[in-house]
């Protein structure tokens, strides 16, 4: 096999085996709501339709994935958004 090919299908194994990871351990994660700084949530909110777009800290409405359990450690965390 020529060098280009092997390195293709080196790069395609790697990242599937990487969407592999990734997908188990994002099973091991939950939503935490109400403890992520402005604009550093992970996804939509009731208000906005990206990541990124909250607008104070603590915003009830905006998630962060933690790892399964955290949330409840945390002041003002909560597992349902408000």
């Amino acid at each position: 096999m020529n060098q280009i090919l092997k390195t293709s299908i080196a790069t395609i194994a790697i990242l599937g085996s990487n969407a592999l990871v990734l997908e188990a351990h994002a099973g091991s994660k939950e939503k935490c709501y109400g403890v992520v700084k402005a604009a550093q949530n992970d996804c939509a909110t009731k208000t906005s339709s990206c990541a990124g777009s909250s607008k104070t800290d603590g915003q009830k409405d905006a998630f962060i994935a933690l790892p399964k359990g955290l949330c409840d450690k945390l002041a003002g965390g909560s597992l349902i958004s408000s």
